[in-house]
């Protein structure tokens, strides 16, 4: 039976880690990077880099006329499907390169089902789309947009794309080896490929949700009342980051467990005022 082992931080109880999990060992944080990509959207707007109404076709080779924006794209409104066409079934992203985003974006007109602000679908490959037209805005690497615009205002240092061999934390196998993560450091980056420690992402949450030092939480965050939350999952790695109104705020990580089940602890958690 494989080990679940788990990390939980809160804005008062002191961090609980199980199973072997680590605070400063760093694990996937799947979709919760699309929050940091959003949030560099509103602040490369703000310096005045691009302008969040700006259509797709203005900083990348896509049709014109399509009607797409990033602020489209950060939204999950854009009409892109949840998944780039032609994904790989072991390692699903690991063909999804600089080259193939290309290609995409060729004939991303016809990629769309439906019209813009149409309706809202979650999608990668909107976020794939949106940190490629940060990079080019920015005229940087998209971990140097970051840390310009995100990580280094906030003071936070311990995220990356790619973390060194006895820095990481992967999912614990049957027979005490480690479970083979993603290859999400292509053109899938900017929607689920960062890696971060634990206490690094709950001082994401903390900057971003709680004390809001880089002005009002990106549209990027999903909202429930009074709560603001992201989760996030790859193959082997969950995550759920929230906060509430009242400063109430929690970061369960977890390997090899079912996303559900960690959406389930962090809300749980905040319900019941356990994170207070």
């Amino acid at each position: 039976m494989r080990r679940t082992p788990t990390c939980v931080l809160s804005d008062s109880a002191p961090a609980r880690t199980t199973g072997g999990h680590a605070l400063d060992r760093y694990v996937e944080i799947g979709s919760l990077t699309k929050v940091l990509t959003g949030t560099a959207l509103a602040r490369m707007a703000a310096a005045g880099l691009l302008g969040q109404d700006d259509p797709v076709d203005r900083w990348l080779p896509a049709p014109p006329g399509t009607g797409i924006t990033l602020l489209h794209l950060a939204r999950h409104t854009s009409g892109l499907p949840r998944l780039p066409p032609r994904l790989e079934r072991r390692d699903p992203y690991a063909g999804f390169d600089a080259a193939e985003l290309e290609r995409v974006l060729g004939s991303l007109d016809t990629l769309t089902t439906a019209a813009p602000d149409e309706r809202e679908e979650y999608s990668n490959l909107g976020y794939a789309v949106l940190g490629a037209a940060l990079t080019v805005a920015a005229g940087t690497g998209y971990e140097q947009l970051l840390a310009t615009h995100v990580l280094e205002p906030l003071g936070v240092s311990e995220v990356t794309a790619r973390p060194g061999p006895g820095q990481r934390l992967a999912a614990p196998g049957l027979f005490g080896g480690e479970r083979r993560a993603w290859t999400m450091d292509g053109a899938i980056l900017p929607a689920g490929g960062l890696w971060a420690t634990p206490r690094a992402a709950a001082e994401l949450v903390v900057g971003l949700l709680v004390e809001r030092r880089l002005g009002e939480p990106a549209v990027s965050w999903q909202t429930a009342g009074a709560l603001r939350w992201h989760n996030g999952a790859t193959r082997h790695a969950s995550v759920f980051a929230g906060a509430v109104d009242d400063g109430r705020w929690v970061l369960v990580h977890r390997l090899n467990a079912a996303p559900e089940a960690t959406d389930r602890a962090g809300i749980g958690l905040l319900s019941r005022g356990r994170a207070r």
